[in-house]
């Protein structure tokens, strides 16, 4: 019979990138103690240059300026720029492992590879890479949402090379090549830029149309911007009116003068494409638009409109699908329709020692938001533990179905895959942060390090590694 370690006095947390960061750091301020199962070398997820199972290519940087991407007590550095690159991100989430000692509570390279109940117990049994299995008190899941990448499909057959966004990393597979982007998010369009910049000829070719925006509007980040303008609280007609003519005063004009289609929805319906040089690079002929694909054939690509491309390389920069958490049972997770049906989308509706950090996805920065579920969930634990007529208020309501209100903020998005997550920002971090506040507990002592500074060891390194990051 295979023996099982006993840590049912310590929370499983799934993940060391953002999210499961901030989950073991609020766990651990309340003397919760946490084993932090990375499957990668080192601490940043996506951002880990290091991590093979990132999807994240070497030229990302982020669409959310500093602002909003800090957590509330660890401020970014005034020295990092504006938007972090991937290598200043990593290092900003290392720095915040080591200023709170989170790299003793984190086991690298090793997978979580079931999570399961046995026997009507509320303890969890989680078996790990080579069949350890331990039993936790509790678990938090933080491992992310972007795990299953999407690729369309397309009649004929296609003689060059596919691949999906999730597996670019340089411009390299490109340079010299007649290269096909399809998909106009975010990842698409850096990619597309990238690849004019490489390439022999880049086409793009998107199927819905989408509003770009700048990264800066008006001399100052777009998303400053953008916060200061949703604080004034105007209806949401108003919003568009404003939203639309900064655009005009701000951007390189519309997009369906460059050959791409006019967006179909209302504006803030859809996540925004945040990008300064798209247009720039589609006006000066090095990107040219294209529509959906309507057949593969062989060396060459047929568009819906009619006309053909000869392609060496496609990019599918599709997004990603929303399945099953690979190591635990769906009935855990009260999955009843598209995605689990989880309040706030973190709280299990009846479980007191299950949550999800991290699994939405919103048009501004998502790593403070996390620490605010990731707050609550600390703050519920140890009331449980310590006062549970204080914690009767909020296990009552996590097993309250969720309105849209407290999501959507009013506004109703386009019906795709990629929205079963999206929440408006502004909405629900002011939620997040009232039920704190209706918590009524603060953490005993800081969970930092002694010593510890919040810009303290933020060089950015020529290349991340977990070595250098305990070094």
């Amino acid at each position: 019979m295979t023996t099982i370690a006993d840590r049912s006095d310590a929370y499983c947390v799934v993940g060391a990138g953002a999210g499961g960061l901030a989950a073991a750091k609020n766990l651990m301020e309340f003397g919760i103690d946490v084993d932090v199962i990375e499957r990668a070398g080192d601490v940043g997820g996506n951002w880990n240059g290091d991590n093979p199972f990132s999807a994240a290519y070497d030229s990302i940087h982020l669409i959310t300026s500093k602002p909003y991407i800090q957590y509330d007590d660890f401020p970014i550095p005034d020295d990092y720029p504006t938007y972090l690159g991937r290598s200043h991100a990593y290092q900003y989430l290392s720095s915040y492992a080591r200023r709170f000692g989170l790299y003793e509570h984190a086991e690298f390279n090793r997978t979580v590879e079931w999570i399961e109940r046995r026997d009507g117990s509320p303890e969890w049994i989680v078996t790990l890479d080579g069949g350890e299995k331990r039993r936790y008190g509790g678990v938090v899941i933080a491992h992310g949402h972007n795990w299953a990448p999407r690729c369309p499909s397309y009649p004929g057959t296609f003689n060059g090379v596919i691949m999906h966004s999730s597996e670019y990393r340089t411009p390299a597979p490109l340079r010299g090549k007649r290269v096909l982007l399809v998909g106009g998010g975010t990842s698409g369009c850096d990619i597309a830029v990238e690849s004019a910049q490489n390439a022999t000829a880049t086409f793009l070719s998107i199927r819905r149309g989408c509003y770009y925006w700048p990264k800066y509007l008006f001399g100052m980040p777009t998303d400053v911007v953008y916060e200061r303008v949703l604080k004034w609280r105007m209806p949401r007609p108003v919003v568009r009116t404003f939203g639309k003519l900064f655009l005009r005063l701000n951007s390189a004009g519309q997009p369906e003068r460059y050959g791409l289609p006019k967006p179909g929805h209302k504006l803030l319906e859809e996540h925004f494409v945040i990008n300064s040089t798209l247009l720039y690079e589609l006006g000066h002929g090095r990107i040219a638009a294209k529509p959906d694909i309507a057949e593969l054939r062989g060396d060459r690509v047929l568009f819906t409109d009619g006309s053909e491309a000869e392609v060496d390389v496609i990019v599918y920069a599709t997004g990603y699908r929303m399945t099953e958490f690979p190591f635990i049972d769906r009935k855990h997770l009260n999955w009843t329709g598209r995605t689990p049906q989880l309040y706030l989308n973190a709280f299990h509706p009846v479980y007191d020692n299950l949550f999800v950090i991290g699994y939405f996805q919103t048009s501004t920065g998502n790593w403070p938001i996390m620490d605010y579920q990731a707050k609550i969930m600390s703050r519920y634990i140890h009331l449980l533990r310590v006062d549970l007529k204080r914690a009767i208020w909020f296990r009552r309501a996590k097993a309250t179905p969720v309105t849209a209100a407290q999501l959507n903020g009013g506004i109703k998005y386009y019906d795709s895959e990629r929205h079963w997550l999206q929440v408006e920002h502004i909405t629900y971090r002011k939620s997040l942060r009232k039920l704190i506040r209706r918590m009524g507990v603060e953490p005993p002592a800081p969970a930092e390090v002694p010593g510890s500074h919040p810009a303290a060891d933020l060089a950015v390194p020529a290349q991340s590694s977990a070595v250098a990051a305990k070094a």
